[in-house]
């Protein structure tokens, strides 16, 4: 099965729907992203990119709201704080790194810091 996200016209994942192989393939049974880009257009319009459970095409799994970044070929999640910069993975990324000793942390936008969670 092949994994198909639908744009709108700002990029922007509307949904994502499942193809069956043989809609995807080619005479050969090649999988061809265009040829099933062709079936999504046929059956059901729109603008039209591949994406993969396991990253392997476009970096990220698409999901709703996501945004298709032609310049990279990825799909992003919604930037969580407008201090995240995106790495070249398409993963959003604190400016500082979260710290490691087992404690729980939110993010702070004001302070752009790591603050504990009370623990309960």
């Amino acid at each position: 099965m092949a994994h198909f996200a639908e744009l709108d016209e700002n990029n922007v994942v509307k949904r994502v729907i499942v193809v069956d192989n043989k809609d995807t393939a080619d005479a050969n049974g090649n999988e061809i992203e265009s040829i099933g880009v062709a079936f999504c257009q046929k059956l059901l319009g729109g603008n039209w990119k591949q994406t993969s459970y396991n990253g392997n095409i476009r970096k990220n799994y698409a999901g709703i709201g996501y945004a298709y970044l032609a310049d990279i070929d990825a799909f992003a999640a919604p930037q969580p704080y407008p201090s995240w910069t995106l790495d070249a993975n398409a993963q959003w990324q604190a400016p500082v790194s979260m710290p490691e000793d087992g404690e729980m942390y939110s993010w702070d936008e004001a302070t752009l810091s790591w603050v504990a969670v009370p623990k309960e």
